[in-house]
Order: structure tokens, then sequence, then C-alpha cells
């Protein structure tokens, strides 16, 4: 069972996106767990969301992520793409996340974060 606390919801909107997950899962059947977290991301191009942690199927995890954008029409980030680093790397916690932003259920754009004091950073972010 996968777990992670880099996925993100539309700031101010996550408590109706979160609602609307847990009823969809509920629904149909799913095992999967989702809660809002303190931890904030702060984007110059999208605005910005608040991070989610969640644990369950990762292709689950993806899919409640981008439905809840198209159902509520709110941005949302699906985490959960890496590149190939030095292990070097990743044992001092230097890797990066890469990210797609979603609005509305349609890809607007990316971003790449690193953890910064054990927080998700955004590093860099485009424009789809």
């Amino acid at each position: 069972m996968a777990s992670a606390n880099n996925f993100g919801i539309e700031k101010g909107k996550s408590d109706v996106a979160i609602k609307w997950i847990n009823e969809f899962i509920i629904k149909n059947n799913k095992s999967f767990n989702i809660s809002i977290t303190n931890n904030q991301l702060h984007t110059l191009n999208f605005g910005d969301f608040d991070l989610v942690e969640w644990s369950g199927d990762w292709s689950i995890a993806r899919n409640i992520i981008k439905k809840s954008s198209s159902k509520l029409n709110i941005k949302v980030i699906e985490a959960g793409y890496h590149k190939k680093h030095n292990i070097v790397e990743a044992f001092f916690g230097m890797s990066q996340e890469y990210c797609k932003v979603y609005s509305s259920g349609k890809f607007v754009g990316t971003l790449i974060l690193k953890k910064k004091s054990g927080n998700w950073i955004v590093d860099k972010e485009k424009r789809g």
C-alpha cells in the first residue's frame, strides 16, 4: 500500500474535494484514505494548494485526484513522477518530484518540487 504527501488541491477548495473524494471512495468500494495536511504549496502560475496525504493504491490516487479536478472544477497537483538520479542525492533527500497540474480536469502545466527542511517547495514551474 503506497502513501505520499505530495498531491495538492486548490487552496480554499480542499474540504469540498476531500468530502467528494470520500463519497466517491465509499460509492465505488475503493480502499483509499486521504486527508489535508498543514502544509501548503505556493506557485506563481497556478496559485496556492493545500497538500494532502493519502494511502492506498497509486493508480486509484492519481485517478481520484484528476477526477476531482474535473467534477469540482478545481485545480489539483498530481505528483509522483521521478527522474532517475544519483543514489547519493536520493540518500540526502535531494531528489526531485515532477508534477502535473490540472484545472477543471484539463492539463495546464508542470511543476518540479524539491524537499527543503522536510517540506515540498516549488523549484520550477511551466504552463502547459
